[in-house]
C-alpha cells in the first residue's frame, strides 16, 4: 500500500521531458489565436466558445507524422462539432439538466470508446464532454446551429491549414506508418464503461449540489478516470484537483482586473501556449494554465460574474475528480476479482 502511493505522488510531481512541445504550442497559438481576433474585429465575442472548441482540433495528434496527425485533427474536428451540435441541441429542447447529463455522458461513453479504436491522442472523451456541456449551457435557437458549423466549422479547417503548412515549413515527411488498430476487447469496454458511469454520476451530483456549470463536475471525472490503470488514474485525478486550484487563484487576479477584451485574447493566447507546453510533461502544471484559460474564455461569452464562476469552478472540479477516483478504484476492484475468478 505505502508503495502504491509513493508511486501516484512521485507520478504527481514528475516531469517529463520535453518531446517537440515548443512546437505544438506554436501551432495552438496560431489555431486559436486567429479565430479569436476575428471575431473581436467582428464585435461578436459571444460566439468565441464555438471558434475555441472547433480550434482544438490542433491538439490532436502531436507526436504524430503529418499525414496521420492531419486525418486524426480532421475526424476529431468532426466529433468537436458534433458535440457542439449536440449540446446546442440540448439547450434548443430546454432539456433538464439531469437530462442534459444523460446526453452528454452518453456522449462520453461513445467517443472514449471510438478514440480508442483509432488511438487518439490525446485519448479519451474530455475534449467532447467540455464543448457539448458548455454548449448545452448557452441559449440556444433554431440558427445558432447554423452558428455552430460556420463558426466551429471555420475555426476546425483553419487549425488543419495551420497543421498543413507548419509541415510545409518543416519540410516534414508524410509517410504514414502501419498503425493496428487495437481490438475492442475487454479493456476497451472497462474503459468506456467506466468513463460512462463516472460522468454520469458527477454531472448528476454537480447539477444537483450546485446546478450551474454542472459539466464541469463531468470534465473533472471524466479526466480522473482517464489513465490506463487505477495508479495513472490517481495521480491524473489529484493533478486536475491541485493544478484547477492553483489555476482558480490566477483566474481570480485575473478577472478581478476586468481587463479589456482584446488583452484578455493575448492572455488566453499565452495560456494556451503555456498548457501545451507542459500538458504532456506534467497534467497539474498545465492545469494552472488550462483553468484560468477556461474561466477566461467563459467570461468573454458570458455575463456571468467571476464569483459565481470561481465557486463553481472548484466545487463543480472536487466533486467530479471525488466521483472520479472512487469509480476508478472500484472499476479496478471489479477488475481484479474478474480475473482472479
Amino acid at each position: 500500500m505505502a508503495e502504491s502511493r509513493g508511486r501516484v505522488w512521485t507520478g504527481v510531481i514528475r516531469v517529463g521531458p520535453r518531446q517537440g512541445d515548443h512546437r505544438v504550442a506554436v501551432r495552438a497559438v496560431i489555431s486559436v489565436g486567429v479565430p479569436l481576433l476575428v471575431l473581436l474585429l467582428l464585435g461578436r465575442l459571444d460566439l468565441s466558445v464555438y471558434a475555441s472548441f472547433g480550434a482544438f482540433a490542433a491538439l490532436y495528434g502531436r507526436n504524430d507524422v503529418p499525414r496521420v496527425r492531419l486525418r486524426m485533427q480532421a475526424t476529431a474536428g468532426g466529433m468537436l462539432l458534433a458535440s457542439m451540435l449536440v449540446g446546442t441541441a440540448v439547450s434548443f429542447l430546454s432539456t433538464p439538466a439531469l437530462g442534459s447529463v444523460a446526453v452528454v455522458a452518453v456522449l462520453a461513453a461513445a467517443v472514449t470508446l471510438f478514440a480508442y479504436r483509432k488511438q487518439w491522442h490525446p485519448p479519451g472523451a474530455l475534449f467532447a464532454v467540455f464543448a457539448a456541456g458548455a454548449t448545452a449551457s448557452f441559449p440556444a435557437t433554431a440558427s445558432t446551429f447554423v452558428t455552430v458549423l460556420v463558426v466551429g466549422g471555420a475555426s476546425v479547417l483553419w487549425s488543419l491549414l495551420v497543421s498543413a503548412v507548419s509541415v510545409v515549413v518543416r519540410r516534414g515527411s508524410w509517410q504514414r506508418p502501419a498503425r493496428p488498430r487495437p481490438p475492442i476487447g475487454a479493456v476497451a469496454w472497462e474503459m468506456t464503461a467506466t468513463v460512462g458511469v463516472a460522468s454520469l454520476l458527477a454531472g448528476i451530483a454537480g447539477a444537483l449540489l450546485v446546478g450551474t456549470h454542472w459539466y464541469w463536475a463531468m470534465v473533472g471525472a471524466v479526466a480522473a478516470v482517464g489513465g490506463a490503470h487505477v495508479t495513472a488514474r490517481l495521480i491524473r485525478g489529484v493533478q486536475r484537483l491541485v493544478g484547477t486550484l492553483l489555476g482558480v487563484l490566477i483566474a481570480a487576479g485575473l478577472l478581478a482586473l476586468h481587463l479589456p477584451p482584446w488583452l484578455v485574447i493575448v492572455i488566453a493566447v499565452a495560456l494556451q501556449a503555456g498548457a501545451e507546453l507542459f500538458v504532456g510533461r506534467n497534467y497539474g502544471i498545465a492545469m494552472i494554465f488550462i483553468t484560468p484559460l477556461a474561466l477566461l474564455m467563459v467570461s468573454l461569452a458570458s455575463p456571468v460574474g467571476p464569483d459565481l464562476l470561481l465557486r463553481d469552478r472548484v466545487i463543480e472540479t472536487i466533486i467530479g475528480v471525488a466521483v472520479g477516483t472512487i469509480v476508478a478504484i472500484v472499476s479496478a476492484v471489479l477488475r481484479r476479482r474478474s480475473s482472479l475468478g
